[in-house]
Parts: C-alpha cells; structure tokens; sequence
C-alpha cells in the first residue's frame, strides 16, 4: 500500500483498497437487505466462506472508482456504471461458469442478456455510480486522511492477506464442492480436509444461490 498514484485523480494503492475492501462488505449489507424487503426473508449473499464480504462488489467499486472518479457530470456517471456494471456482472457470471461449472444468479425477467444480465439491474448500478462517485467516495476520501497512517496501513496489509486467503479457501472449497457432487472421492490429505471443514450442508448454507449446472 504504497502512495503511487494510480491513473484517476486522487486515487492511491492504499485508497483503492479500501473502496475494495469495503465494497466487499457494504455489497453484502445492501444485496441482504434487498432480499429481505423483496421477499421476506433473511439469506447469506456472502461470496466467500469467512466474513460477510462479496468480491463481485468488491471489484465493481474498485473499477468504477477508477473508471469514473475523474467524471463531474451526474449523466457521465450514471451511464458509465450503467455500462461498467453490466460488463463487469456479464464478466463475473462467464468465468465462475467456466471455472466451476457454477452460477450465482440467472436473471429469467424481462431484457436479460442470456441470464448474466438485465436491464433493470444495469439501471442500478448506473444509480450506484452517481451515489458513489458523487457521495461516498469523496466522503469515504476525507474520513481515511484524518485517520493516522501508523494504524491504517499496517491494517491495510493485513485484511489484504485476509482477503487473499480467504479467496483461496472459498475457491477450494467450492471446487472440491463441484468434486463431490460429480461422484470424485477425496485423492489428498487436503481434499480430506475441505470436505470436513466445508460439507455440502456448510456450503448450501454460505452459497444458497450457488447453482450446478451440471444438475440442471
């Protein structure tokens, strides 16, 4: 986390990881809620197996930061997250398919880009980007300079090995997941290990969206 500045006015290594990091959180607090409201209950929209944190917005703030920050107009914005966001989300559906033979969402409602995507939520995440952009970035800029750098930085370094390892927990886990559901019995101490630690009643527990389309 060191002071270069990345190519967007303003933004450092160190501040971007805190829109990450935070991202990661607060898309978690929102898409929780939102299905509370919507339908009524509470469920886990968490993307990793430790912490209440989602990569997916975690990536989509860093990018936007970067994409946008340099952008004054409420249009420009709100356009530009219209556009990141739904590439970003198309890109994000793509890859854990071809990783993991898994999607987290498919969007079966009107305007959808083959389930990856949708018009409606494109339209949202236009609005977060004016939100963003134009509130809590700046605000979230202000707080973190009148905190001092001796405490932040250092902790700065270690949520980012949290977050990586974390990262590589929950991709092992959901790939031995994948593994088991196709009839593959555990070949090493560590798949022994993840199929004790994370059993398929644990997964559907952390992944109630996660689907196999191999079942399907």
């Amino acid at each position: 986390m060191d002071k270069r500045t990345l190519p967007a006015v303003g933004l450092t290594v160190y501040r971007l990881f805190w829109v990450f990091f935070i991202g990661c959180f607060l898309g978690v607090v929102m898409e929780t809620l939102w299905c509370y409201v919507s339908r009524g209950y509470w469920a886990s929209r968490t993307g990793l197996v430790y912490g209440p944190f989602n990569l997916v917005y975690g990536f989509g703030a860093a990018l936007m930061t970067l994409c946008l920050c340099r952008l004054r107009s409420r249009t420009a914005c709100f356009f530009g997250g219209f556009l990141l966001g739904s590439v970003f989300e198309y890109l994000c559906s793509w890859v854990q398919e071809g990783l993991f033979g898994t999607v987290s969402w498919q969007y079966d409602i009107w305007c959808n880009l083959n389930g990856r995507i949708n018009l409606v939520y494109s339209f949202f995440w236009g609005l977060l980007a004016v939100v963003w952009i134009r509130r809590l970035y700046p605000a979230l800029c202000r707080r973190l300079d009148r905190l001092s750098p001796a405490l932040t930085r250092p902790l700065a370094w270690v949520l980012a090995a949290f977050m990586l390892w974390d990262t590589a927990v929950s991709a092992a886990a959901v790939g031995r997941w994948s593994a088991r559901l196709a009839g593959q019995s555990a070949d090493s101490a560590l798949e022994e290990l993840l199929d004790e630690r994370f059993g398929d009643a644990r997964m559907e527990q952390i992944f109630p969206n996660m689907i196999f389309l191999s079942e399907q």
